[in-house]
């Protein structure tokens, strides 16, 4: 039985709300949703490690979503996008003259976090001389303001990302070893892009509906040779590059076909399949696919909607659109669909 089916049922929020933009359903990602799923109700931090453009920021709030603490704040902070001289009071708040230009009190980030989630993304720029501190906060659960002798108590539930090394930066002294095994107690490796392939078909028709809703455009058809060219590209800039030359695409799409967004000297030399031509049989063979693989079950944890990354009742519209029925029957209408136990969403 996964985490999600031992949470109390006032406690549950539905499994599309949980991962509804993690979208495939690779090996690779299964694997990481898995020890999200495991984490996420015990309360322990948790180290996301991976390349730039994976998605850290989506397992972190997947990870919020299915803890206790989901009907709470979860707020973020990216620590490199930060000057250093502001960071401590970013995180910590100070009080009115704490310093040159601190006019009035400012609560910090973990005051606001209070009993949620905090994700400190990029925790590898946090400079030396601020690491005991949150070193502090995180052992004792207690921190003063900048200008204050009053301790605060909190109770923060703190996932950190990076991209950087932190074995590496705790050898070369840059990053103290305390703090990396008081954050790394539970570590999620994300994998990037290039490792799991065969969702970016399901990514690249996810980006191009976003995008044709966002713009008031249509795309009718993906050339075989294009969908081929995404799927065999490296993505260095893993998901958010493939976002945006989808955005791109979309932008200089004429007559509903979607173009190649990629260099010309990265399309060379690639196999062209010999199914799927238009987006709505690419998207019917993938939503026939899945279906198959999971015993045509729709809904629940394990169905094919959430595999999909879409909500039970989209799927089933889809499926009725694009004439997908299951085998020996004429119609959706024939069949009570085969449906684990689905949560009941919090009252908003």
């Amino acid at each position: 039985m996964g985490a999600f089916e031992k949470l109390e049922s006032s406690d549950q929020v539905s499994y599309e709300r949980r991962f509804e933009q993690l979208i495939g359903n690779s090996p690779a990602l299964e694997a990481v949703l898995e020890q999200v799923e495991r984490v996420a109700p015990m309360d322990s931090t948790v180290l996301i490690q991976g390349e730039t453009g994976t998605g850290k920021e989506l397992i972190a709030r997947a990870i919020h979503n299915i803890s206790s603490r989901c009907g709470r704040s979860f707020v973020k902070l990216n620590c490199a996008a930060i000057p250093l001289d502001l960071l401590e009071s970013e995180l910590f708040g100070h009080e009115k003259g704490a310093f040159t230009g601190a006019i009035t009190q400012r609560i910090g980030r973990f005051e606001v976090a209070d009993k949620g989630t905090l994700f400190l993304d990029e925790v590898g720029d946090i400079p030396l001389g601020l690491q005991p501190k949150l070193l502090r906060v995180l052992q004792e659960r207690e921190f003063e303001r900048l200008g204050s002798a009053r301790t605060h108590q909190v109770d923060v539930r703190l996932v950190a990302a990076t991209n950087r090394d932190l074995t590496d930066m705790v050898k070369r002294g840059e990053f103290r070893s305390d703090l990396y095994y008081r954050l790394n107690v539970f570590p999620i490796l994300l994998p990037p892009l290039r490792a799991r392939c065969e969702d970016v078909p399901a990514l690249v028709m996810h980006f191009v509906e976003i995008f044709c809703r966002r713009m008031g455009k249509q795309i009718k058809h993906i050339p075989p040779e294009t969908m081929s060219a995404l799927s065999s590209y490296e993505w260095p800039g893993n998901i958010r590059e493939l976002q945006n030359l989808i955005e791109r695409a979309v932008i200089l799409s004429n007559y509903g076909v979607l173009p190649n967004p990629l260099p010309t000297a990265t399309c060379q030399d690639v196999t062209l399949p010999t199914t799927a031509t238009t987006l709505r049989d690419s998207e019917r063979a993938l939503i026939l696919n899945t279906l198959e693989a999971v015993g045509w079950v729709i809904g629940g944890a394990n169905g094919a909607a959430a595999k999909l990354g879409l909500k039970r009742t989209t799927l089933i519209c889809k499926m009725q659109r694009l004439g997908i029925f299951r085998p020996g029957l004429q119609s959706n209408q024939e069949v009570i669909w085969p449906v684990t136990p689905e949560p009941n969403p919090l009252p908003s």
